[in-house]
């Protein structure tokens, strides 16, 4: 490895995790988990999307109410974008692509009027979906990830502003009447 860096106190200082200090933590390995089931989701993109989708309108019946046949659309394209992600942290065996994903796209589906937990339960759809493809330590790989997900978007969920049927009362005590 490189040099040895003295601290003020006159101490070697090693930096065995990191190739330079300045660069940080190295780049996730795509190679860590399993990526010969990774590229089977991938493969199957379509397929697990479409099951996803029917998974989740089937849980919820008022889908299909709140989303007209574009929106149901936008939703299936939405669960590819999904699934590619879960092939992500099952060929990484890391929860952080997933995860971020679901920090940086909750706005969007925001923005789209489209409610957070309708993505979660897009995500319970690919991870009962997935289930027939991946093997045992594939899953447990995208069950942390779809966890993690579904985690942010709970938290998004309890912000005023979600694409979701409120109680008038409370929404007109929100507002302020």
């Amino acid at each position: 490895m490189g040099q040895m860096v003295r601290s003020r106190a006159g101490m070697a200082v090693s930096f065995r995790i990191v190739s330079h200090p300045t660069l940080g933590l190295p780049p996730r390995s795509l190679e860590a988990g399993h990526p010969a089931d990774a590229a089977t989701l991938g493969a199957q993109r379509s397929a697990l999307a479409a099951r996803a989708l029917e998974t989740a309108v089937g849980a919820d019946e008022s889908m299909r109410r709140r989303y007209d046949e574009l929106g149901l659309r936008n939703l299936l394209r939405d669960a590819e974008v999904l699934v590619d992600r879960v092939a992500l942290c099952v060929a990484s065996d890391d929860p952080h692509f997933l995860r971020e994903f679901a920090d940086q796209s909750a706005s969007v589906f925001r923005r789209r009027k489209v409610a957070v937990m309708d993505v979660a339960g897009l995500l319970e759809g690919i991870r009962a979906a997935a289930r027939d493809v991946l093997s045992a330590e594939a899953m447990a790989s995208a069950d942390r990830g779809i966890d993690a997900a579904v985690a942010v978007y709970k938290r998004f969920h309890n912000i005023r502003g979600d694409a979701r049927e409120w109680n008038p009362v409370t929404s007109k005590l929100y507002k302020g009447i």
